[in-house]
């Protein structure tokens, strides 16, 4: 019986979908990092963290214990949180690599309200961010705020929300109003499932194809690896009348689809039709902002209009022609899937969670249905917070330089890409399963998402290109490693115009360490 007062608010689509899924090997996590020039009270920052939590009642909750057999779950709403959810990951070279691994390996309970943790990493000035000021660097000081948070409860922007009401709070200064988002209407019929071509719904999407380890290798590998960059963010073409051309989010979806291409082609696959997964977030930014997984799911048919265009597009250099006639054909796909409305993961995900049979008969139909499926699963993930609408002001420890973040990586897609920008850089994380790729592979998709990234740019990389100069694309990366072996990944990244190395051994990539690499991207001249 519910206790008088309490509220319980039965699990929507995308919270039971996931809570049916849920796998130990591959954590469903979301893991946020603010990085700060300055250091933070911890007492001062715990108080800011709970009133931030009081604000945004949904964000404490808990599941509510029960049996197979009940025709639901359901979040049970807390008056408080039922344990102090900030702790001091430590200090020292390797504690922001730890407190990521753990972030990759470990999700808050749902037991237990909230279902996320705040680490707060102190580290090096130099090591903070990206692009330490001299003051920093000078006083040797930062820190980092890793929020991590159970996706089957809450998803990167309510995360985002939360901290953005905690520096509110820490600094005591309201932020400034933050607008909604403008979603312009389709200018033109929405999209078939074949996005304009019949070849899609032919044809399975392709997937990513897995490294050169062995195979018993990577089935013995679990967890996700992780790695970062700091690029420019790319340049658009100008407005032509009212709406550009195409966004950011446009390109990263084409040098996603770029990077896809070539890696597989480098791997002797051959090319096929890349569909690629979009969250589409029309929630208000404000205070107001609902708590919890908001987004709805779309996919997006990554096939050019011409055929002809795949082999331009996945050449020694990317055709410039082709690549803006998909960025063209892709802002159409786009507007009009964002304009549309629907259920957040489709019909048939609505129909497997409707409360008609008992949880435990809809979480075998729910699982036998995503293997069912694992082969028209997209090809990627690609999410996309744009530009950070907050201040993230924390007072006297300074405003945020650097906001990155990374969403679930799980087997059968194993890869997403997620981005978001701050102080005009884009932050980009690439995210995979180690049962589909290793560190090495992981650092070496991410030397061809920038190299592809750079091709839907208007500027050519190299020295015209702001932040393009050799050695400052990537300020940093991190990844989880198994063996010092894997400390040598960005070591042997793919170079442009060179194949991957896929007679180089590859280490077993299973989690059980952590480190971060600084400055240590290279390219050849």
């Amino acid at each position: 019986m519910t206790p008088p007062g309490t509220v319980r608010i039965p699990f929507p689509t995308v919270d039971e979908v996931s809570r049916h899924c849920l796998s130990d090997d591959e954590p469903e996590s979301v893991h946020i990092e603010v990085h700060l020039p300055g250091r933070l009270d911890e007492a001062r920052l715990r108080v800011a963290f709970r009133r931030a939590l009081l604000a945004h009642p949904r964000a404490l909750m808990r599941e509510v214990p029960g049996r197979r057999h009940r025709r639901s779950f359901a979040w049970e709403l807390t008056d408080q949180p039922d344990s102090d959810p900030v702790s001091l990951a430590g200090r020292g070279p390797d504690a922001l690599a730890r407190a990521r691994a753990r972030a990759l390996s470990e999700c808050p309970p749902l037991t237990l309200s909230p279902p996320m943790r705040l680490d707060v990493v102190e580290v090096d000035g130099r090591t903070a961010g990206p692009e330490p000021s001299a003051a920093d660097v000078a006083s040797g000081t930062g820190t980092v705020l890793l929020l991590t948070m159970h996706h089957t409860a809450l998803d990167a922007g309510s995360g985002l929300r939360v901290l953005a009401t905690t520096a509110e709070q820490y600094g005591g200064v309201a932020g400034l109003p933050v607008t909604g988002r403008f979603r312009p209407g389709p200018s033109g019929p929405a999209p078939s499932r074949t996005g304009g071509t019949g070849h899609a719904v032919r044809a399975r999407p392709v997937r990513v194809a897995p490294d050169s380890r062995p195979r018993p290798v990577r089935a013995r590998a679990v967890g996700n690896g992780m790695l970062q960059a700091d690029l420019p963010v790319p340049r658009r073409a100008a407005r032509n009348g009212g709406l550009e051309p195409w966004t950011v989010n446009d390109q990263l979806l084409v040098a996603a689809t770029l990077m896809v291409g070539r890696w597989n082609v480098s791997q002797g696959r051959p090319a096929g039709p890349v569909r690629i997964t979009m969250p589409v977030d029309d929630r208000p930014r404000g205070t107001e902002m609902p708590i919890g997984n908001g987004t709805r799911l779309v996919e997006v048919a990554m096939t050019s209009e011409d055929p002809r265009d795949t082999d331009l597009l996945l050449g020694e250099r990317p055709d410039p022609a082709a690549v803006t006639r998909l960025l063209r054909t892709t802002a159409r796909r786009t507007r009009a899937l964002k304009s549309a409305h629907g259920a957040p993961l489709g019909a048939g995900a609505s129909l497997l969670t409707a409360p008609l049979l008992p949880v435990g008969m809809r979480g075998v139909l729910t699982r036998g249905a995503r293997r069912a499926a694992a082969s028209w699963t997209s090809t990627a993930l690609v999410t996309n917070i744009g530009r950070v609408p907050y201040e993230l002001d924390f007072g006297d420890a300074g405003r945020a330089t650097a906001v990155w973040f990374s969403a679930p990586a799980r087997m059968p897609r194993g890869l997403s890409v997620a981005a978001a920008s701050t102080g005009g850089r884009l932050h980009v994380t690439l995210r995979w399963s180690r049962a589909l790729l290793g560190d090495e592979a992981g650092a070496d998709l991410v030397g061809l998402f920038e190299e592809s990234l750079s091709a839907t740019s208007l500027t050519p990389a190299g020295g015209n290109a702001p932040g393009a100069e050799p050695g400052a694309r990537i300020r940093e990366a991190a990844a989880t490693a198994a063996d010092t072996e894997a400390s040598t990944a960005l070591d042997h990244a793919w170079s442009p115009g060179g194949p991957y190395r896929r007679d180089t051994p590859h280490s077993d990539s299973t989690p059980g360490g952590a480190r971060s690499t600084h400055d240590s991207w290279k390219r050849p001249s």
